[in-house]
């Protein structure tokens, strides 16, 4: 049941930068895609380039290892679209994830994400300049609607007929953003009329998450998982090679995972501050059952060596207990 089931981390802003990426794939693995935060123009005047050079270093082939990667873009026209497609090509990239169902309120009121989506002529526009490109394959990431959870439904027609090979969705509409509950009744609406490959997004967290999913739609062809990761990157683990978490050396791994975060930001940001800062985001989701004692004082650390300190108590008697 799980050999072709395909799943794929569903990028955040913020979190899963190349480093947590390629750490991730190399402590667990149990990813089929990993996705990078999207790309985005930026058309700030005087600027040399229209990407953010943050953006850019992020999906640079040589700093992505894992075994299958793909760089996401989000855009409002065919023209941002054609730059950013142009841009992943001249890297040696054939595989690009269109973003449609970003929720956050500064990037939707400019026609972009899940913003883009109650404006059809908009997204056939966006679809139709993915067409000029054969060379790449582009998939999409969207939500049920911007305000209307069946405002994907008006968009089917022209999903179908395009040149997407995959389409994930995010059962809830934008300005739900992450509250609330899932809408799975307006999901089956719209996988019972999706042509495409289909791949769900939402509230997955546990491994019987993915069993009751993946049952309830059996032509289903994966998962994105965002959050669900960040609260237990053991997760795509679990779910592939069907072993529990208590058989694993869980305090060992997510030491070995921490350093190999820790050293790699420590060496790009060369800076005691935003290291720490960095390293302190890590927590945020991570092991929802952890004392929340000890994530405060994680949230509270002022230097790096504290930190560093306090971090190495917790990971020392960190358990499965602390992911269930």
């Amino acid at each position: 049941m799980t050999s072709s089931f395909k799943l794929s981390l569903s990028p955040l802003q913020g979190y899963t930068e190349a480093i947590y990426r390629n750490a991730h794939a190399a402590c667990f693995g149990g990813i089929d895609t990993y996705f990078s935060p999207f790309v985005r123009v930026e058309n700030k005047q005087g600027a040399e380039s229209p990407f953010r050079n943050k953006d850019i270093r992020d999906i640079l082939p040589e700093r992505n290892t894992v075994p299958h990667f793909v760089p996401q873009l989000i855009a409002s026209n065919a023209d941002e679209l054609s730059l950013i497609t142009e841009k992943f090509l001249s890297l040696g990239y054939h595989e690009a994830d269109i973003n449609m169902g970003c929720p956050f309120p500064m990037i939707a009121k400019k026609h972009k994400g899940s913003g883009l989506l109650p404006h059809p002529n908009e997204v056939a526009a966006l679809l139709n300049a993915a067409g000029n490109y054969p060379e790449m394959k582009f998939s999409l990431k969207t939500r049920l609607g911007w305000e209307d959870a069946n405002e994907c439904l008006e968009l089917l027609d022209m999903i179908n007929s395009s040149c997407l090979t995959d389409v994930a969705v995010h059962a809830r509409t934008g300005k739900q953003q992450y509250k609330g509950n899932v809408q799975m009744e307006a999901f089956d609406v719209f996988a019972q009329g999706c042509k495409k490959p289909l791949h769900f997004n939402g509230d997955v967290c546990t491994v019987n998450d993915i069993h009751r999913i993946q049952t309830a739609y059996p032509t289903l062809t994966g998962i994105y998982i965002g959050r669900g990761i960040l609260q237990n990157p053991f997760l795509p683990l679990l779910y592939k090679k069907q072993v529990s978490l208590q058989s694993l050396p869980v305090a060992e791994m997510m030491s070995q995972f921490h350093s190999s975060l820790f050293e790699q930001y420590n060496t790009l940001l060369q800076c005691d501050h935003h290291t720490l800062q960095k390293m302190q985001l890590f927590w945020e989701y991570l092991a929802p059952e952890l004392e929340k004692k000890s994530k405060k004082r994680i949230a509270k650390c002022k230097s790096l060596s504290e930190y560093l300190k306090l971090s190495g108590e917790v990971l020392d008697n960190i358990s499965a207990e602390d992911f269930e």
